[in-house]
């Protein structure tokens, strides 16, 4: 994992955001390639809602293709992970470094969503 990486997704808040994710689902149609890590995938999304860059701008440093990117973005939005993140950094105790930055992330994600 690239410093980046680690600097936006440190393991602090990938412990209360790790378990909010829900479960991959393979799509019906089969084929296509193995699931992409959930960890790599929400720091390629926290990347795009944080750094304002449009999705098909995603650095590939990343190690997620766009249209997956893009794709569990608007499931997890759909499912509603965003709120349920700002809920679990509040409510964890020891978790106030992270507090500012899950808000900033929860507040991109629910702008980003809503278009």
């Amino acid at each position: 994992m690239s410093d980046l990486a680690i600097r936006l997704v440190p393991d602090e808040l990938w412990e209360i955001v790790g378990p909010l994710i829900p479960e991959f689902a393979p799509r019906r149609q089969g084929g296509g390639t193995a699931p992409v890590d959930d960890r790599m995938v929400f720091t390629a999304i926290v990347y795009v809602l944080t750094s304002g860059c449009a999705w098909r701008h995603l650095p590939a440093e990343f190690g997620v293709s766009v249209p997956t990117a893009h794709r569990r973005f608007a499931a997890w939005s759909g499912a509603g992970v965003w709120p349920r993140l700002r809920d679990a950094v509040l409510e964890e105790p020891g978790t106030r470094g992270q507090l500012e930055w899950a808000a900033a992330i929860v507040e991109a994600a629910t702008a980003r969503s809503a278009t």
